[in-house]
């Protein structure tokens, strides 16, 4: 849907969307810690006259990984060059990118945790060296010729930093984690990007587009365009409180920013197994959608919410998502806790004991 809207848009209104992006780290809104680190890397570089370290950028998406990418290089006043980690197959593809660089530019590799260990390999003394060995020819004859690249520096993105090697991770000079945004300043943001978007907006509307945003600032945005859309055409074309509320009701967006898949998810545990504990292969049955749609798109917002617990025996629905579903708790079931996890099997007729020997299912 979204690629067809982008496909037959208007470019003046692509150009405005797109410049809602910051553009210097003044104008980055919150991520006051990492500011203020990348502020102090990137004037002390300046003034040295040379490149800063190496700068790996970690945290879930939509957080503003690759926008922080393109400010350190206009900060620099250098060039950018952006590629990703599963677009780098071999090392002589790196190779190629690394040698067209200018002196001081950045390069930007977006989900580098994806990188071909080839590649990656190449990648530890470019870095280090600003040095690369291309191997002309294979077997005995080989020859590695060495090649001279331009001082540059590497903005490695990743919503996995647990898959980086060490090896690599080491490299870089200065780590930064991005946190979910506060309420407060996805408030902020969506004032902002309206104003950037000439969207009238009234006083109480960015507060309800921010609480359902999940904490990310590219979901607010996106569903500020989709408030926006609502309100010119079944409104007065203003972004208030109440055309919020209607348009994200049509787009199935609910009060905490739970979609259409997150709340099937949680119907299914709730109403299916009864809360609980159940394996994420049988969970991601029950929806219709790949294990890995459940565990990677679905998961960490439930968890973070509170609203679904990962124990050893499999996924439990807390109290909280009884009741966000409008749903009573049956008497017997035990809430998850760290280190204790309710029996519920006997205490459900006509399920089985997910506890015993035979009954559960890893998660």
């Amino acid at each position: 849907m979204n690629e067809l809207v982008s496909a037959y848009a208007d470019p003046q209104e692509q150009d405005v969307e797109a410049s809602v992006r910051p553009r210097r780290l003044a104008e980055f809104i919150a991520q006051h810690r990492v500011r203020e680190q990348l502020d102090l890397l990137l004037r002390g570089a300046l003034r040295r006259g040379g490149p800063p370290d190496h700068i790996l950028l970690c945290g879930p998406p939509g957080l503003g990984k690759t926008t922080l990418a393109m400010i350190v290089a206009a900060e620099l006043g250098a060039g950018l060059r952006v590629t990703s980690g599963p677009a780098i197959e071999r090392s002589g593809d790196l190779a190629a990118v690394l040698t067209s660089l200018a002196r001081g530019d950045v390069l930007f590799i977006d989900e580098i945790h994806r990188i071909a260990r080839p590649a990656e390999e190449l990648l530890y003394s470019a870095m280090e060296d600003f040095r690369v060995d291309v191997v002309v020819g294979k077997g005995p004859g080989a020859t590695a010729i060495p090649l001279d690249i331009e001082p540059f520096t590497l903005v490695g993105a990743t919503t996995r930093s647990g898959l980086l090697t060490g090896p690599m991770r080491d490299r870089f000079g200065f780590v930064a984690h991005l946190d979910f945004y506060q309420p407060a300043d996805l408030e902020e943001l969506v004032v902002r990007s309206a104003r950037i978007m000439g969207v009238p907006v009234a006083a109480d509307g960015p507060a309800e587009i921010a609480g359902r945003s999940r904490g990310t600032p590219r979901i607010a945005n996106r569903l500020l365009r989709r408030v926006r859309d609502y309100a010119e055409v079944r409104g007065d074309g203003v972004v208030s409180r109440d055309a919020a509320r209607a348009a994200l009701l049509v787009y199935d967006v609910d009060d905490l920013g739970l979609d259409r898949l997150d709340r099937a998810v949680l119907r299914a545990l709730v109403e299916s197994f009864g809360g609980g504990p159940v394996g994420l292969t049988t969970l991601a049955v029950a929806v219709g959608e790949e294990p890995d749609t459940v565990e990677e798109v679905c998961e960490p917002y439930l968890v973070r919410a509170g609203l679904l617990a990962r124990t050893p025996r499999g996924r439990v629905a807390t109290p909280a998502a009884w009741r966000h579903l409008g749903l009573t708790q049956p008497t017997g079931l035990t809430a998850p806790t760290a280190g204790t996890f309710g029996r519920v099997g006997p205490d459900r007729p006509g399920q089985p004991d997910l506890f015993s020997e035979h009954g559960g299912e890893q998660g």
